[in-house]
């Protein structure tokens, strides 16, 4: 048994490889099937590490009668979310119109021209079959009323989900977003909002950012409260290392189990950036052992990250969720012995009535312990006994997007740490996908095992990759990163961007969807815009060419309804945008030894958010904010300018803080 996804690059195209269900990849070829037949595409779209995908398959696609159906009056397209971005949006865009809700597994129902006239989410199979029956008859007998209603859902959907008036983010706005924020913060317990409880790690970037500016004493606060909580709650794994995706309950003490690339990635920075703005040695550790999750068990063997891990764990073919997390205090005592058994399930809040299913916990570590000798012990021996049972699947392909903010996060705390390794596995990583998905001048969004898929690159693919390569100009003050920054940027605004500044997710020449996807919205991960103007502000910074900064303004201005009206759903814009209140604050350091590292390492210090900086021998080939920078009297020194206006070179370390203090209260 097999159908045309066995030569699939997405692990999650591959799960449904055996099924019955005659599959189609998303392609012009399904589509025309479709119309040869004369029969409705029916697309069911999820990914890898989704419990309820899961669920379904089981149910659904791995049944025989389900197939017989499907094959008897549709083309099943299944399509991967985080492969094609693009499709997954215009479709959720559609599920969420028609239903009030949208979620994964979607199921869609598309007239062949691709145009939606059902869409839900999760179906068991009764509801499915019904479905299908319902949607077979009606389309012999009611043929011109279903494509009538599908060509109108498409055009309504054209008509609402178009680019938003462009409005400015300046500083009255910011500021109200922190007033908004704060009306909707959880002081009890942490985040945002009620359950189920998501990290909101761009929000928590812009009240950092926000705070180096101000000196918000409330943004500050917000932060604080929110990463300790997320820390010593059980959506934080206190044995591996690294967040789960999301917690089910408000505490944050059960989660979702799933772990996620981008969620890890954007989260390290912010620990990073938190440890450098208070020195709070939570937030080391959770960077530290968030750094050791990445390295161990995400990194692919051709240097780059894979996507996640499942939230499932399967055994002799069923699938449970959490299985490889949640304890009992018999398993505590199994491994760690009586004393350091019950000693662990108390400080861990492991009990017989457990947290989770089954009688079973998830680990929370609510305060530190007094012996932190004895934890780290018990810690290693529950870790390796961990492993020693089933583990949940990884999905193992390397997307574009979510690697450059991994990179990001890795320049920016191996730099921040002094941990060249961390920066040279960011390297390592941009090496790859800058080989690997830049075929021929186009960027793809993913590969797996070397091999890149055909899907497209889209717009945050582009910004991303950018962000990242530009931290790690940073971080090493190679001018390699720095050209292939921009020139993936130029491209960007070349492919994604109209002459009138509207900014979409999808290329000019992509392949046409029934609408062109343009989101606004910071959700799980930067949007392409916002993204995008991060990446052209950094660029411009620098040293890049000077349309950058302009086209991200437009970039900022295409995201400013979401951030003026929903700061929740607009964190990494209003983070940009506090880089573009607060800067350019440009830093070069000049020299190389011992002193030019502690001028370094004061830079680094600062948390500004214009703040970009470079550090090289005078006139390095490559690297704009390096030329015409001398060394003083023979030593390295440090030149702090704002906006190219430089003050007078300084050579003391002591003096470059203080430089800098005043330049970002300028």
């Amino acid at each position: 048994m097999g159908n045309r996804l066995a030569t699939a690059t997405s692990p999650y195209l591959l799960q449904h490889a055996d099924n019955p269900v005659d599959w189609w990849e998303w392609g012009e070829e399904a589509f025309t099937e479709a119309a040869r037949r004369d029969v409705p595409v029916f697309l069911s779209v999820g990914y890898a590490a989704c419990h309820w995908c899961h669920v379904m398959a089981h149910e659904c696609f791995e049944d025989e009668e389900v197939a017989r159906v499907l094959a008897g009056g549709f083309v099943a397209v299944k399509v991967d979310r985080e492969e094609r971005p693009d499709v997954d949006a215009v479709y959720m865009a559609a599920t969420t119109a028609l239903t009030g809700h949208g979620g994964w597994p979607m199921t869609c129902l598309l007239t062949p021209a691709g145009d939606p006239f059902f869409a839900g989410t999760y179906l068991p199979k009764p509801q499915l079959l019904a479905l299908l029956d319902n949607a077979a008859r009606v389309w012999r007998e009611q043929r011109e009323q279903v494509v009538a209603s599908g060509s109108h859902v498409a055009q309504r959907l054209r008509e609402v989900t178009g680019p938003p008036a462009p409005v400015a983010v300046g500083p009255e706005v910011l500021a109200d977003a922190v007033v908004r924020l704060r009306g909707q913060y959880d002081d009890a317990r942490g985040g945002f909002g009620g359950a189920p409880k998501f990290p909101p790690s761009m929000v928590l970037e812009f009240l950092l950012r926000h705070h180096a500016r101000t000196g918000s004493a409330d943004a500050l606060a917000m932060v604080r409260g929110t990463c300790e909580a997320m820390a010593r709650g059980g959506m934080y794994d206190q044995l591996g290392g690294g967040f789960a995706r999301y917690a089910v309950d408000a505490g944050w003490v059960v989660p979702h189990f799933e772990k996620m690339l981008y969620d890890n990635a954007l989260l390290l920075r912010v620990y990073a950036h938190l440890w450098r703005c208070t020195g709070d040695p939570l937030a080391l550790r959770v960077v530290q052992e968030t750094v050791d999750f990445l390295l161990r068990d995400l990194l692919t063997p051709e240097g780059a990250f894979a996507s996640a891990l499942d939230a499932d764990t399967v055994v002799e073919g069923h699938s449970h969720e959490g299985l490889s997390y949640a304890w009992t205090p018999a398993q505590l005592t199994e491994v760690l012995g009586a004393d350091d058994g019950r000693r662990a399930a108390t400080l861990l809040e492991v009990t017989p009535g457990g947290t989770f299913e089954g009688g079973a916990s998830t680990l929370q570590l609510r305060a530190d312990p007094e012996d932190a000798t004895w934890w780290a012990d018990a810690r290693d021996r529950l870790l390796a006994a961990r492993g020693q049972r089933p583990q949940p699947a990884r999905d193992d392909k390397v997307v574009t997007a979510w690697n450059g903010l991994a990179m990001a996060a890795l320049a920016d705390a191996g730099a921040l740490l002094g941990r060249r390794d961390l920066v040279a596995a960011a390297a390592r990583a941009g090496e790859y996908v800058l080989a690997t998905h830049l075929v021929e001048g186009a960027l793809h969004r993913t590969s797996r095992a070397g091999t890149v898929s055909q899907a497209p690159g889209v717009l945050d693919d582009h910004a991303d990759l950018a962000e990242g390569l530009l931290a790690l100009h940073q971080a090493t003050g190679e001018a390699r990163w720095f050209a292939a920054a921009t020139g993936l940027l130029d491209r960007a605004l070349e492919r994604f961007v109209d002459d009138d500044g509207t900014v979409h997710d999808t290329a000019h020449d992509a392949p046409a969807l029934f609408s062109r996807p343009a989101s606004r919205s910071d959700n799980a991960e930067p949007a392409g815009a916002s993204a995008l103007a991060q990446a052209l502000l950094t660029s411009a910074a620098l040293g890049g060419p000077t349309r950058h900064r302009a086209a991200a303004e437009q970039a900022l201005a295409a995201c400013g309804s979401v951030a003026a009206g929903e700061p929740r759903f607009a964190g990494w814009a209003l983070a940009a945008a506090e880089a573009l209140a607060a800067g350019p604050l440009q830093v070069a350091v000049v020299g190389d030894g011992a002193a030019a590292e502690e001028l370094l390492a004061a830079v680094r210090g600062s948390g500004s958010p214009g703040l970009v900086h470079v550090a090289g021998a005078p006139d390095a080939p490559g690297i704009p904010l390096l030329a015409s920078r001398p060394l003083v009297d023979g030593r390295p020194a440090a030149y702090v300018c704002r906006g190219f206006v430089c003050d007078r070179p300084v050579t003391d370390p002591a003096a470059l803080r203080v430089a800098l203090a005043d330049a970002a209260r300028t």
